[in-house]
């Protein structure tokens, strides 16, 4: 852990949750309202249909709502796509940006999450902008190169440590209840903060930079213990609030 970096534990609900899911949310609150003593910022991102509904349920206690994604346009003939102004409208603080699933689903280059990190800071939204190696770059010894790629053209030049999260989800460990070794992760993430201060200046010491892919409460100690991970953005496991809460528990201090 990087001690001065206050960490976030971000959750990713992906396509999951509906008005069924609400009690779960209203636990996570509930725990970070009443005496839930730990060290840690708290995110949840619900899909879209659930955003002002989690907002509703969570804006009372210290547990912040995001979007999932972005439109680069705040608003026009752009069927189906939600801008980060509506984001911002519903409740949201923070947006995901760039995960592996939008750029391999949706063919998004890093030139399209530049561009929708850009869309985030105009509604005045914290982008969390996702970077990663898939399991044929990795076996490619590319892992490092496609970092520093991501982090060169998915990152503006204005980010900085109050609008900009940086999230490294190895593309192979997501959802497959696979993970990097601890070395591993170590090597990531000193990579990824030596590149955004070699690119973003000083000020990017920071900047969090969370890890993602098959966290749970089990692995949870250990990553979020490594140097240069300062929280984590967890998919399936933030869909129960207490794997969700047990995440946060690897920061209680004492």
């Amino acid at each position: 852990m990087t001690s001065s970096i206050r960490p976030l534990v971000a959750g990713n609900w992906k396509m999951n949750g509906t008005n069924a899911s609400m009690p779960e949310l209203v636990a996570i609150g509930g725990a970070f309202t009443h005496g839930f003593d730990v060290p840690v910022d708290a995110l949840i991102c619900p899909p879209a249909t659930l955003l002002a509904r989690a907002y509703d349920v969570l804006s009372s206690s210290a547990v912040r709502v995001g979007g999932q994604d972005c439109a680069t346009s705040e608003n026009g003939a752009h069927t189906g796509d939600i801008s980060a102004e509506m984001l911002k409208d519903a409740g949201a603080s923070f947006v995901i940006v760039g995960h592996s699933e939008r750029r391999i689903d949706h063919g998004e280059t890093n030139e399209v999450v530049n561009e929708k990190a850009r869309a985030a800071w105009r509604a005045g939204l914290v982008a969390i902008i996702c970077i990663g190696e898939t399991q044929s770059q990795r076996e490619k010894g590319l892992t490092l190169d496609i970092l520093t790629a991501q982090i060169e053209g998915s990152v503006p030049s204005g980010a900085t440590a109050a609008n900009t999260v940086i999230a490294y989800e190895p593309v192979w460990a997501i959802g497959t209840g696979l993970t990097p070794t601890i070395p591993d992760v170590a090597q990531a993430h000193a990579h990824i903060r030596a590149e955004l201060v070699r690119v973003l200046g000083d000020g990017a010491n920071a900047m969090r930079i969370l890890y993602g892919g098959s966290v749970k409460p089990s692995n949870a100690g250990e990553l979020l213990a490594v140097a240069n991970v300062n929280g984590a953005l967890v998919g399936g496991a933030s869909l129960k609030a207490s794997d969700f809460l047990g995440i946060a528990e690897a920061y209680r201090q004492g």
